[in-house]
C-alpha cells in the first residue's frame, strides 16, 4: 500500500500512536511532539500540532512507561527531575490523552516528598499546519503565513496559505499564557498532587471542527461509545491458545478504531487503511479488509461499496488517473493532494481495485445484506466491469494492464505498488503496460460474482455471458502465465507479453480467487512453501532465490499478513490443509512477538537464521487488511461459509490442534447472534435464524453454485 506519490522515510523509533477515525497522533514516549520528528496531531491529513512538549521547571520529563487502553487514548508516565539533579526525584507526571478532531489531555503532577513543591509548569505549543506527506517525507514545502493569539488560558495559532485557512486553538483553566505557550505555576503540597485539563481544538476555514473532544470527566466520551458499540457487536471469542484469541480479539479492538465515516453520509462506516498515514479510504485496501471481515460485520463491507460507489470515475482526466467506471485508488484531504490533483481528493491509479468492487459486491450478497441494497449496487458493478473491456483492458488481449498516465502517478498500480515491486527473476524491472497475474484472478471472480447475481436476479443471458467470459480468461490465463519450465505462474506480462518470471506471492492471490487450474495447483503450493518462499513466519512477497530479493524491502521479500491470509485461503480452497494450517499457525507465532497485534509487514528473514519475526521500519501499525489477516485466518480454518439466499451455513473446521477448543458466542449472521462451539471434529451451531441450517463440507464455489442454479431452472 503506497499513497500517491509518496515515498518512504526512514522509521523512528519508541513513537506511540493513536487512531480516532481519519485523524491520528504521533508522539514520543514521554507524550512530546516535536516538529523535527514524524510527529503531531494531524486532522484531514494536516499537521494542526507540531510542538507539544511539557517540562517542570524547565526539563523535559524522564519517561517512564506508556501504554494505550484503547486505539484513541494513551497514558504517558514520567519523572520531572530534581533542579539539584539528585535521583529518584519525587515528582511524577501522568498525562492521559484522548484522540477526537482534536485531543484531551489531563495532566497530573504528583508530590511523593514530604516537602511541597513548587513548580513551573510549561506547554509549549505550535502548529505548522504541514501537509501529512510533508511530514512523513521530512520536507517542508509550504511556509504559512501564521499568527499567534494570546487570550485568557487560550492560544489561538492561525494559518494563511494562498487562500486556505487553517488553525488550532489550545485552552486550559488558570493558565497564564507565554511566547511559547501555557505556563502554569502552583505549589504540589506533600503527598498531593496538581491536575488540570487542555484541550486542543481545530479550525478549518474558519470553522472550528464539529467533533469536539471535550466532556465532562465522569461522562463516556463519542471515541468510547463507538468502540464499546463495535465490541459488543463483536463475537465473544474463546479459544484453548490464549495466544491466537488474544491475536483475533485485538484485531477487532484494532478495526474497531480504523473504522472512518464518509463526510457525505454520517451514518456510514468504513475501514481506513491503517495507522498512522494511511487514514484514509483507500480502494484496494478497505476492499480486501472488508472482504476479510464480512463474517463478522457485512455492514462494514457494504458501507465501504456504497462510498467508493458514490465516488466511482465519471470522466477521464490524466492528472488524477481517472476513468468511466473505475474504483478510486485513495482519497486524501490536504493542501498537497489537493494541488497535485488539480483540486481535487481522489486518485484513481489502481488497476485492482475495480474488480475487487465488484467481487465484494457479491460477497456481501451471501452474508445476509438486503437485496434493495445490492440491486442499488448492481448498475455500480456493471459500470466496473464496462470499465474492465474498455480502459482495463487497454489493447483487447483479454488482460487488463495498467500504465500511468502521468508522471507523478504509481509507477506500479497493483498492491505491490513500490516502483520496483514487480520485476523479471533476474531483478531486471518490467516495462509497462503491465497485466498482473492476480489482477485477472480478480476479474475471474468478478465475472463469477456477477453472474451469480445474474442467475438470483432471473436474468439467464446475462449470467451465461459473464459465465462465458470468466471461462475464457481462465483458459487464456493459464496458458500464458504459466511456466512450465519453472512450476509456477508468472507474475505479470510485460509491455511485449512476455512472461514476468519472478517467483512472487502474487500466484498465491491466484489460488484464492480460483482461476488456477486443478492439475498446476499442486506445483504453485509446493512453490509457495518451499524454503525460498516460506520464511518460518510466512511467506514472502519474492523468493529468496530471485535477483531483486532483499528480506527488508517493502514488496521484494517481507513477509505480509494478508497476503499470506489470502494465500492460505487460496490453498485451503484446493484442498492444501497442512499448508493452509502452517501459514496460519506461523503468523500467530509471530503475532505474539508484537503483543497480538499483526504489522502490516516484517522483514523476511527465515525463522531458522533469526529467532525473532525482525520489524519493518516503517510498518504501519495498526493497518485495517494485516488486523483482517486473523480474522481471515479463522475464516479459513474454520472453512465457515454462507449462503443465505440458498438457506446454508458451511462449517467444516480444520483448526490446527495447537489452537485447540473454540467457544464463539455472539457470531452475527443476518441480523441476529449465533454461538459457535468447535472442538476437533465435533461441531455445533445454536441459534440459527429460521430457514438456514448446518451444512459440513466445503461450500460451493460460485460456478458450482450457478452450474447448480442452472440445471435447477431446466428441471
Amino acid at each position: 500500500m503506497s499513497a500517491w506519490n509518496a515515498n518512504t522515510r526512514a522509521g523512528f523509533t519508541g513513537a506511540v500512536t493513536l487512531v480516532e477515525g481519519s485523524h491520528f497522533c504521533i508522539s514520543l514516549q514521554n507524550g512530546d511532539i516535536f516538529p523535527y520528528h514524524p510527529h503531531g496531531v494531524f486532522f484531514e491529513d494536516t499537521r494542526i500540532l507540531s510542538r507539544w512538549n511539557l517540562t517542570i521547571n524547565g526539563s523535559p520529563l524522564e519517561p517512564l512507561d506508556a501504554w494505550t487502553p484503547a486505539p484513541y487514548e494513551a497514558v504517558y508516565i514520567g519523572r520531572a527531575p530534581l533542579e539539584d539533579g539528585r535521583a529518584d526525584s519525587p515528582l511524577t507526571v501522568e498525562r492521559r490523552r484522548e484522540l477526537g478532531a482534536g485531543i484531551l489531555e489531563d495532566i497530573t503532577v504528583r508530590n511523593y516528598s514530604i516537602e511541597p513543591a513548587h513548580c513551573v509548569i510549561s506547554l509549549a505549543v505550535d502548529a505548522d499546519f504541514a501537509d501529512l506527506f510533508e511530514v512523513k517525507e521530512g520536507r517542508a514545502q509550504r511556509q504559512w503565513r501564521r499568527t499567534k493569539r494570546a487570550g485568557e488560558g487560550t492560544v489561538t495559532i492561525l494559518g494563511a496559505w494562498q487562500g486556505m485557512h487553517r488553525g488550532v486553538v489550545v485552552r486550559a483553566a488558570d493558565a497564564d499564557v507565554g511566547p511559547d505557550g501555557l505556563i502554569f505555576r502552583t505549589v504540589v503540597p506533600p503527598h498531593g498532587k496538581w491536575i488540570v485539563r487542555v484541550t486542543v481544538t481545530p479550525v478549518l476555514e474558519g470553522r472550528a471542527a464539529a467533533l469536539q473532544v471535550e466532556y465532562s470527566p465522569d461522562t463516556v466520551s463519542p471515541p468510547d461509545r463507538r468502540q464499546q458499540a463495535w465490541a459488543a457487536s463483536m463475537p465473544a471469542l474463546r479459544l484453548s491458545n490464549p495466544l491466537v484469541e488474544r491475536t483475533i480479539l485485538r484485531s477487532h479492538d484494532d478495526l474497531g478504531a480504523l473504522r472512518i465515516v464518509d463526510p457525505q453520509q454520517p451514518d456510514r462506516m468504513v475501514v481506513a487503511a491503517g495507522a498512522p498515514w494511511f487514514m484514509a479510504l483507500f480502494g484496494r485496501d478497505s476492499l480486501l479488509a472488508s472482504y476479510m471481515l464480512v463474517v463478522i460485520d457485512p455492514s462494514l463491507a457494504l458501507g465501504t461499496l456504497q462510498t467508493l460507489a458514490s465516488r466511482q470515475g465519471q470522466v477521464v482526466d490524466p492528472l488524477t488517473e481517472e476513468e468511466p467506471g473505475k474504483i478510486l485508488h485513495e482519497v486524501r484531504l490536504g493542501v498537497g493532494t489537493h494541488l497535485a490533483l488539480g483540486g481535487k481528493s481522489a486518485y484513481y491509479g489502481t488497476a485492482d481495485a475495480t474488480p475487487l468492487f465488484v467481487t465484494l459486491l457479491g460477497e456481501v450478497s451471501r452474508w445476509g445484506v438486503s437485496t434493495d441494497e445490492v440491486a442499488a449496487l448492481l448498475p455500480h458493478a456493471d459500470r466496473a466491469l464496462e470499465w474492465i473491456e474498455r480502459y482495463g483492458d487497454r489493447d483487447g488481449d483479454g488482460f487488463v494492464e495498467y500504465q500511468r498516465l502521468n508522471d507523478r502517478g504509481l509507477a506500479n498500480q497493483g498492491w505491490k505498488d513500490s516502483w520496483d515491486g514487480i520485476n523479471f527473476a533476474d531483478g531486471t524491472l518490467a516495462e509497462p503496460p503491465i497485466a498482473l497475474c492476480e489482477v485477472q484472478g480478480y476479474v475471474y471472480t468478478a465475472y463469477t460474482a456477477r453472474a451469480w447475481l445474474a442467475y438470483e436476479a432471473g436474468d439467464l443471458a446475462l449470467a451465461a455471458g459473464l459465465r462465458d467470459r470468466a471461462a475464457r480468461l481462465k483458459r487464456r490465463f493459464n496458458e500464458q502465465f504459466w511456466l512450465p519450465d519453472r512450476g509456477y505462474y508468472a507474475v505479470a506480462l510485460d509491455r511485449d507479453k512476455r512472461p514476468v518470471d519472478a517467483c512472487a506471492s502474487n500466484m498465491g492471490h491466484c489460488l484464492w480467487s480460483g482461476i488456477v487450474d486443478t492439475d498446476k495447483a499442486p506445483l504453485v503450493a509446493e512453490r509457495l512453501m518451499s524454503p525460498q518462499m516460506f520464511s518460518g513466519w510466512g511467506v514472502r512477497t519474492l523468493a529468496s532465490d530471485m535477483g531483486a530479493y532483499n528480506p527488508v524491502s517493502y514488496h521484494n521479500g517481507s513477509v505480509w499478513p494478508h497476503d499470506n491470509a489470502l494465500i492460505a485461503a487460496g490453498l485451503m480452497r484446493y484442498g492444501f490443509v497442512e499448508q493452509a494450517q502452517r501459514i496460519a499457525t506461523a503468523l500467530m507465532e509471530a503475532a505474539d512477538y508484537t503483543d497480538g497485534r499483526l504489522p502490516e509487514l516484517f522483514c523476511g528473514f527465515s525463522r531458522s537464521d533469526y529467532p525473532n519475526p525482525v520489524p519493518y521500519p516503517t510498518s504501519c501499525s495498526p493497518q485495517a487488511w494485516a488486523s483482517a489477516a486473523p480474522v481471515m485466518l479463522l475464516r479459513t480454518m474454520l472453512r465457515y461459509e454462507a449462503h443465505l439466499s440458498q438457506g446454508g451455513l458451511w462449517l467444516d473446521p480444520e483448526l490446527p490442534e495447537s489452537w485447540g477448543h473454540l467457544y464463539a458466542p455472539n457470531v452475527p449472521l443476518s441480523g441476529a447472534p449465533i454461538t459457535l462451539d468447535v472442538d476437533g471434529s465435533k461441531v455445533s451451531v445454536h441459534g440459527l435464524p429460521p430457514g438456514v441450517e448446518l451444512r459440513r463440507g466445503v461450500r460451493p464455489t460460485l460456478s458450482e453454485l450457478v452450474d447448480l442454479a442452472q440445471r435447477s431452472r431446466q428441471q
